[in-house]
């Protein structure tokens, strides 16, 4: 018994520690699958964005909470740097018809290309089948800064959102192999829109429309989880976070469906792991994100623009459709020092062709992630781990919705890099 309480205490105090020392905030750009991460532990993030069925680490209630009756006590933190690279063309020029809402032809880029995001979790093994831990990372988010009155309103043109989670877990072994978890999730968001001014006409409150600095809104939902291992080279494991239902952008309520609503989509992943000799493994997983349940993300632009305005429930949003995201790891582990990760995942982008003159502002279009990693074990108790992530370059293309047809053609453009570093500690 005052094991175990020494194990909280000293647990505790290394993440109170670890968040004083970062001055915990959550990076305010993601963009990979959707808005969403592509992983969120540091194993995770080098194995492509898989991992539901292979327990890794006290970060690991990020995908499945059950996977940590597996991990140990121990405490994890990392640091991302993010670098998101977004562009915009327009070609052809405005056709100057009455009625029509032509842009400015040419390429501009988005400022603001570095992000740092910090995540970090503890988790207690409380005896041989209940288990308890806390996670604080960044769900995900967008950013575009660009240095250009876009829409004729100021100038920058952009949006700036960020979600931080911070989730308790509590686990449970059903069996020796094969155990339970429980997530409640509490969401922080953070949202700004700029250079908005010219579909203030379009909107139910143009006072609550653009420009109004960043505004704050707070949620809460869950997640469950199951892993087990059905045969000694073979473990499954499965998750399920509900919709987290937001408190709305009171700023933005001129803007964003619902009177400023931007609830955060359900999700499920389902995975397995084989394991063909001790040291590998291979994981497979499969991802849905219901973008489309949210109005503010789902609403497609056009007829909606014109049937009601910004800020109603049925008023525009940014057309994304659900993602179904293919992720597929290995780990190998090479000897007692040294851990070997790679991996790739692939999910077609959420944006239609006929809205893209809004997803301007979040052209959230990569498809395609292949990713690197390792960790090496520093002493007994203590190991450092790295990974890499490329997005490759994708363009989506489509015409100006707002001009008249064959005049403009709009491309959204983006590519994203980023490396981690993490540190673990095991008491």
């Amino acid at each position: 018994m005052k094991k175990a309480v020494s194990r909280w205490i000293n647990g505790f105090i290394l993440l109170m520690a670890l968040a004083a020392g970062t001055g915990f905030i959550a990076g305010d750009a993601y963009a990979t699958n959707g808005y969403f991460s592509h992983g969120y532990s540091i194993e995770s993030k080098a194995m492509g964005g898989a991992g539901v069925a292979l327990p890794g680490g006290s970060l690991d209630a990020s995908v499945n909470p059950a996977l940590l009756a597996f991990v140990g006590s121990r405490a994890d933190i990392s640091l991302s740097i993010f670098n998101p690279n977004r562009e915009y063309t327009v070609e052809g020029n405005p056709s100057g018809f009455p009625g029509t809402f032509g842009l400015t032809p040419g390429t501009v880029e988005s400022d603001s290309n570095y992000f740092v995001v910090p995540a970090m979790a503890a988790h207690w093994s409380l005896s041989d089948k209940f288990s308890a831990g806390i996670s604080m990372y960044g769900n995900g988010g967008m950013n575009t800064d660009y240095d250009k009155s876009t829409f004729y309103g100021s100038k920058p043109t952009g949006v700036d959102l960020m979600q931080l989670f911070i989730v308790p877990t509590f686990t449970i072994k059903v069996a020796p192999k094969h155990s339970v978890g429980f997530s409640p999730i509490f969401a922080y968001q953070r949202f700004e829109a700029r250079g908005l001014q010219a579909f203030g006409a379009f909107s139910s409150d143009p006072n609550n429309l653009t420009n109004n600095g960043h505004d704050s809104a707070y949620g809460w939902g869950g997640r469950i989880g199951y892993y087990g291992e059905i045969l000694p080279y073979l473990s499954i494991g499965a998750s399920y976070q509900t919709k987290i239902w937001t408190t709305k952008y009171d700023n933005y309520a001129g803007l964003f469906a619902g009177d400023g609503g931007f609830d955060i989509p359900a999700n499920w992943t389902i995975g397995i792991a084989v394991k063909p000799t001790p040291g590998l493994v291979f994981l497979f997983d499969v991802q849905k994100i219901y973008y489309s349940d949210i109005n503010s993300v789902g609403n497609p632009m056009l007829p909606n623009l014109m049937n009601a305005p910004l800020g109603a429930n049925s008023g525009a949003g940014f057309g994304w459709h659900d993602m179904t995201i293919y992720k597929a790891g290995v780990q190998w582990k090479s000897s007692d020092a040294w851990t070997w990760r790679a991996g790739y995942s692939y999910g077609k982008q959420p944006i239609r062709s006929e809205d893209v003159m809004f997803n301007i502002l979040a052209p959230g279009v990569p498809e395609q992630h292949a990713t690197v990693g390792f960790t090496r074990a520093i002493s007994k108790t203590q190991d450092l781990s790295i990974s890499l992530m490329h997005a490759f370059s994708k363009t989506v293309s489509g015409p100006n919705p707002l001009e008249a047809p064959g005049f403009q053609e709009i491309r959204l453009k983006m590519n994203q890099w980023e490396g981690t570093v993490g540190y673990t500690w095991k008491f």
